[in-house]
């Protein structure tokens, strides 16, 4: 089984909440239907806010402890 890091899981994180984004993002694009589409948008900047976040924490643990750096 293998440990990951602090660093590494709040990395996976924000790998995940790209991953999200950018599948909102084309859903956005894609969608015939207006609203859907205002919805999907909508979505992607919320994501963008919460990805912003935890790459600031992503900094801070880089920051304090050395070995998260380059995960």
């Amino acid at each position: 089984m293998v440990r990951l890091t602090v660093g590494s899981n709040v990395k996976q994180c924000l790998a995940t909440l790209k991953n999200i984004e950018a599948r909102l993002s084309k859903l956005s694009i894609e969608s015939s239907d207006e609203a859907a589409r205002q919805l999907f948008h909508e979505q992607v900047l919320v994501m963008e806010e919460i990805k912003q976040d935890v790459k600031k924490r992503v900094m801070e643990l880089e920051r304090e402890e050395e070995e998260y750096k380059g995960f």
